[in-house]
């Protein structure tokens, strides 16, 4: 949600921000803007729409000459998408330059106290107020305005500063929003997520909540909000940086799904050594495994679906109670955390607003939190008594894919593991389950290299009004992911359902020609679930059913099938997904959506 780029050093600024604001393009944007200071006035170029404009205007960064600068890509939250709204935002003489990630909760409060002093407003943004409150506080020193309007301001905020007349420093802060700073070859580069800087440099800093970073073109320094210096430490990143190009593909969707081989492979291969499990960083030893008595995921979109799919796994392998709650509900319930609970939160990006806050309550009330995230060194990374990664590298369509299938494998691996040691899975049973996990990447490479068949049936789906998604037990998890998927990129109106669900109301929806998507994995549920089939089949629908290679009983019922190689009953999301994930990116394309960048949706949720 939103992007920051910033620069100072020996090399023009403009040009660096803008590539570095084009590999932020996937967390979602409306307009886009960069302000560079030439050494003796701020110059700003800014518009409504995507990155291209604002290469045109500036004739890709040539126009605005200057070493110093901060840029920015808006998605819209007060105030329209406009170009008056669009980012950076001046203070009432063009002193002082502001981008900002995040939402100012008390702006209006604040916005009326600077009204009465006479300052002018010429957007409808939160971030306005920050650039005009910089400037009632500053008395020549940037550091103590800064830390002023921090002690003053309620919310979330990620901020890159530029003040006129200390024209060889860039400022930055963090709260609650992403922001990492690194050194590079004749400079230093801030960003809020790291394909932005992999171009220039490898080693960055993770900002910490409230604190500021002071740079110039050879020095770094950080502060606390009491202005205090401290030390900080970098991190190497490892992703390889064409990791977060195309590589050939028409859309990085479409490339992560052939990535998921490699990341499911990535994410088990570390954790098995000798035959047995090993979660080194998991930090819990065999007495602390069997103290759980009640495991609570907490996630948001899909990694709350693979945590749906999970409380099957826990439940079935080691009979742990598991209770699912979506982030942004949970911490408004007042969840009850009791001694021997264990709290996972998952998130790929590891910024998750809601989930980040319901870590917090979580750990407020005495819970161990388990991360499960994608991200080395993010919020969720840091402040969770433990994190597990999932190394599925930098994924960059909104719509998510391979970080979705490598969280399914690292909380297979903890279910497994779990019940091993509680006694629940025994020595035969855990081996014969992880040859099944290690043949996963190439049954799910068979199923993709199945794409031109799955593309021809979507086609037909391109004018669908309403899409529905049935299953039961692990298979109503598989179809709310594959709802999702639908939905977010096609915007064809599409809903999961629990197949048992569908006489209480459900199947009025049913009209002829309606598309149900019915997913049976489970053997034990296949005549159930075939019931069903016919019960909406009867009522016009035309069904497609996903299910597994030995079930040739579907065919009475569906009107077309798609069959996925066998696998241990827990780990059949991993292989049904796929059919899922290609139908979905298919009808985009043929719709001609914009696939990697889905309206209204962005790529790291860093705001409530």
């Amino acid at each position: 949600m939103c992007g920051i780029v910033g620069y100072i050093g020996n090399q023009q600024a403009a040009p660096i921000l803008l590539d570095g604001l084009g590999k932020l393009e996937y967390r979602g944007y409306d307009s886009a803007g960069i302000a560079v200071y030439d050494g003796n006035e701020i110059n700003m170029v800014k518009s409504q729409g995507r990155l291209k404009v604002l290469n045109e205007l500036t004739h890709d960064g040539e126009t605005l000459k200057g070493t110093l600068g901060i840029g920015h890509t808006r998605w819209a939250t007060h105030g329209i998408p406009s170009d008056a709204n669009a980012h950076p935002h001046f203070n009432k003489d063009k002193s002082i330059v502001v981008v900002h990630n995040g939402i100012i909760e008390n702006y209006l409060k604040l916005k009326k106290k600077l009204l009465a002093h006479g300052y002018e407003f010429m957007s409808e943004t939160d971030t306005e107020v920050i650039a005009h409150l910089l400037d009632y506080y500053y008395k020549g020193n940037p550091l103590q305005a800064i830390t002023k309007i921090m002690h003053r301001m309620e919310g979330s905020y990620a901020l890159g500063i530029i003040f006129k007349d200390h024209p060889n420093e860039l400022y930055a802060v963090r709260k609650d929003s992403p922001l990492i700073v690194g050194k590079t070859d004749g400079g230093n580069i801030i960003a809020s997520d790291v394909p932005a800087v992999l171009r220039y440099t490898r080693d960055v800093y993770f900002i910490e909540n409230e604190e500021i970073v002071k740079m110039t073109e050879t020095s770094m320094e950080f502060y606390n909000v009491d202005e205090e210096i401290i030390e900080k430490d970098s991190t190497h990143i490892e992703w390889d940086v064409n990791a977060a190009e195309k590589g050939g593909y028409e859309h990085f969707m479409l490339k992560e799904m052939y990535e998921q081989p490699k990341a499911i492979t990535d994410t088990f291969s570390p954790r098995l050594k000798d035959g047995k499990i090993v979660i080194e960083e998991l930090g819990m030893s065999d007495e602390d495994i069997l103290a759980i008595k009640k495991i609570m995921i907490v996630a948001c979109g899909s990694a709350y679906h693979t945590g749906m799919t999970s409380k099957y796994v826990f439940e079935g392998l080691a009979r742990i109670p598991v209770e699912v709650d979506l982030a942004s509900e949970f911490r408004y319930r007042d969840p009850i955390i009791e001694e021997g609970t264990l709290l996972i939160v998952v998130s790929q990006s590891g910024e998750t607003a809601d989930t980040l806050a319901a870590l917090r309550e979580a750990k407020a009330k005495g819970a161990r939190v388990l991360g499960i995230v994608n991200v080395v060194g993010s919020s969720i990374a840091r402040e969770a008594d433990n994190v597990m990664y999932t190394w599925a590298g930098p994924e960059i369509a909104v719509a998510t894919t391979k970080a979705y299938s490598a969280q399914l494998i690292a909380l297979y691996l903890l279910a497994m593991k779990f019940a091993h040691v509680r006694g629940k899975l025994d020595d035969e049973n855990l081996a014969s389950m992880i040859e099944e996990l290690k043949e996963i990447p190439t049954q799910v490479e068979m199923l993709l290299n199945n794409k031109n068949k799955i593309q021809k049936f979507a086609n037909r789906y391109l004018a669908a009004r309403d899409i529905f998604f049935i299953g039961r037990g692990v298979d109503y998890a598989i179809s709310l992911e594959g709802s999702l998927k639908l939905k977010e990129i096609s915007y064809i109106h599409s809903e999961a359902y629990a197949a048992g669900e569908l006489k209480h109301g459900t199947i009025s929806l049913i009209e002829e020609g309606t598309l149900v998507a019915a997913v049976l994995t489970q053997e034990d549920l296949y005549k159930k679930m075939i019931s069903n089939m016919v019960e909406v089949k009867t009522r016009g629908a035309f069904v497609m059913a996903v299910t597994n290679v030995d079930n040739t009983e579907v065919e009475r019922a569906a009107d077309y099938v798609v069959y996925i190689p066998k696998t241990n009953k827990y780990f059949t999301n991993s292989l049904a997904i796929i059919p899922l994930q290609l139908f979905g990116y298919y009808v985009s394309v043929g719709k001609g959506c914009d696939v990697d960048k889905p309206r209204n949706l962005a790529k790291s949720v860093t705001v409530e």
